[in-house]
């Protein structure tokens, strides 16, 4: 069940909302708990058990750092192995099983079978959001919590459950214990869970036909302009379908009283890669900062370690995405430009706004090829036919019957629309309800029928 659907829309999300304001206080996490395992296990039921798992494994590793570790250091750390080991033993054995059993094959020359396993919805966005709680106990940073039912709605809370953002517990630790909804924050909630809406399904899933169109073509025969026109579609396909989805949960969180951090902050206005992730799913970067480049040393070193480190960081976050190997590419090659700017080049970026910006947004487009594309051979051909000329005039087709969205997809990358909203949401609150409502009924209106409403983070 995806958050873009009639479905949820309709049915789950008004039954939830509805008891939700009618449960006790007391009793609202448990129920929290429970309608969040219902919608894990609407489509992934067999998979239900990881859910509970990764919820007794984590209160039993946190409570026994809390209670058995304080005077034993022994202890503290064996119980910290147990939480890191065993959720990253559950997602490297479902998501990299196979990659591994492939290159063995590949490099050794065996044929040993590959498992073929489904990967669990949001298991490497929960996994990480559950160990950082167990290593901020262990860091001293919080308390371990005592109550297993609060615990368990931290870690299979629904709006953020399968996509982010990665939540840590010491951004809903109050939250959880003692929260209060005003009709202001559940109308906040409505209107950036509109937005999202919107974000997804009005310009995601519009663009994105674009893209599945062209991937689908001969490489060796498309065009440059399409080429080019495709790799746009996926550029903007990919931004709006996360940040929509992560925009989505946020207005969600809000509703039920709990305020998620931003994961997004017009990431393509950045003016080089390395404000570009300070940007794009901030909490990601920020997961990947605190729990493994600064325990590395961070950039509180000599240059070459600091170059050793980012290249740790940055071959795990391309593994995160994925198992294959244009993943890892993929983040390697965003290591090389931030080692590069963090070196020199960052100075002569920021002398120029314009040319800062066009270098920004090009390399990021050649970033999401690596990222969509992940046999090496096609994207080879794909990569040839953006480089080297070759001509065709089906382009111009596609340009007239997206050029439209494109245009509107480029103004809502901006905080032009958001600025407007600000400086006179308030004084014209007609027109913003109205266009609220507008979007919402455009967006179901396309849901109706829709034949086309892909997330592409689920695969991750």
């Amino acid at each position: 069940m995806v958050f873009s659907s009639i479905l949820f829309l309709f049915r789950f999300l008004p039954i939830v909302l509805g008891l939700y304001f009618l449960v006790p206080a007391k009793l609202k996490n448990l129920y929290l708990l429970v309608v969040s395992l219902i919608f894990y296990s609407w489509g992934e039921v067999r998979y239900f058990p990881i859910m509970i798992y990764s919820i007794l494994l984590d209160y039993t590793a946190s409570n026994g750092i809390d209670r058995w570790g304080k005077d034993n250091p022994r202890t503290r750390k064996a119980f910290l192995l147990l939480s890191v080991v065993g959720n990253l033993g559950v997602l490297g054995f479902f998501k990299y099983s196979d990659f591994l059993i492939g290159n063995l094959n590949a490099v050794f020359g065996t044929q040993l079978p590959l498992l073929n396993l489904p990967l669990p919805l949001g298991i490497s966005f929960y996994t990480f959001q559950t160990m950082s709680y167990t290593i901020d106990v262990y860091r001293g940073k919080i308390p371990a919590d005592r109550n297993i039912i609060d615990l368990g709605a931290y870690v299979v809370l629904f709006p953020q459950l399968i996509a982010g953002p990665i939540v840590r517990y010491t951004d809903v630790q109050r939250e959880l214990k003692v929260r209060r909804i005003d009709l202001g924050q559940i109308q906040d909630g409505v209107e950036v869970f509109i937005c999202g809406l919107g974000r997804k399904v009005l310009i995601a899933n519009n663009v994105g036909a674009l893209w599945t169109q062209v991937s689908a073509m001969n490489f060796q025969l498309i065009s440059t302009p399409l080429a080019w026109l495709g790799l746009l579609a996926y550029f903007f396909q990919i931004y709006f379908d996360f940040s929509g989805y992560s925009q989505m949960a946020i207005g969600l969180g809000k509703m039920l009283g709990f305020e998620f951090p931003q994961n997004f902050d017009h990431p393509y206005t950045s003016k080089s890669i390395t404000e570009f992730w300070r940007r794009w799913h901030m909490t990601l970067g920020s997961w990947f900062r605190e729990y493994l480049y600064f325990p590395l040393g961070g950039s509180r070193c000599s240059f070459p370690r600091q170059v050793f480190n980012l290249f740790v960081v940055w071959a795990a976050t391309g593994l995160w995405h994925g198992a294959s190997w244009n993943f890892v590419l993929w983040g390697l090659y965003f290591f090389v430009f931030l080692v590069l700017e963090k070196a020199f080049l960052l100075k002569h970026l920021n002398k120029s706004r314009v040319w800062s910006h066009v270098y920004l947004v090009f390399l990021v487009m050649i970033s999401w090829a690596l990222f969509a594309i992940t046999d090496f051979a096609a994207l080879g051909r794909f990569l040839s036919a953006l480089f080297v000329y070759q001509a065709g005039g089906g382009w111009v087709y596609f340009l007239r019957n997206y050029g439209v969205t494109f245009a509107i997809a480029a103004v809502c990358c901006t905080p032009a629309l958001e600025n407007l909203a600000k400086r006179y949401g308030q004084k014209y609150r007609l027109l913003r309800y109205g266009a609220m409502a507008a979007v919402f009924l455009l967006s179901v209106a396309c849901l109706v029928d829709a034949t086309y409403n892909p997330f592409l983070y689920f695969r991750f």
